[in-house]
């Protein structure tokens, strides 16, 4: 065999091998490298992305907790003052109340004093009636002597 037609064949068939690898081998695996290409940089770039996303949800969060907490201290104060109102309402309810009571007993105790030094008037009228009869040994008449009797009580 001549060395020049083994060098031939071999060069026309590589080269019909190289041809046949770049027109139907070649696309495909350079299709493929491109896809995983676009997927990688796709990835990357929703990587980038959800990190961008992440702290922009991450800012929105404390500030929704910042408005939150202020939300929380704002009611806790309300919560506080209307606590406060509700113990001086209160108080001032229990201080009318008291007062009404304390008006009340100052004016029952009124009524049973006066009650009582009306009785003590006609317990003294009655003894003294007594005692007169006694004194003068006869009986005096309350009805005749009634007019007597009510200036005796007014005196006393």
């Amino acid at each position: 065999m001549n060395l020049n037609a083994t060098l031939f064949a071999q060069l026309v068939v590589f080269f019909i091998l190289a041809l046949f690898t770049m027109k139907y081998v070649w696309p495909p695996l350079m299709k493929a490298l491109d896809e995983r290409a676009n997927k990688i940089s796709e990835g990357l770039a929703a990587a980038e992305r959800g990190k961008h996303e992440l702290a922009v949800a991450e800012k929105r969060v404390q500030v929704e907790l910042q408005q939150v907490h202020e939300e929380g201290s704002r009611r806790i104060v309300d919560a506080e003052r209307r606590a406060a109102e509700i113990v001086e309402e209160a108080k001032r309810h229990a201080a009318e109340e008291a007062a009404g009571i304390i008006e009340a007993a100052r004016h029952d105790a009124a009524a049973e004093a006066t009650r009582l030094r009306d009785a003590l008037r006609n317990d003294v009228a009655s003894l003294a009636v007594k005692g007169a009869e006694q004194i003068l040994r006869r009986e005096v008449n309350a009805t005749a002597h009634a007019d007597l009797l009510e200036q005796l009580k007014a005196e006393l």
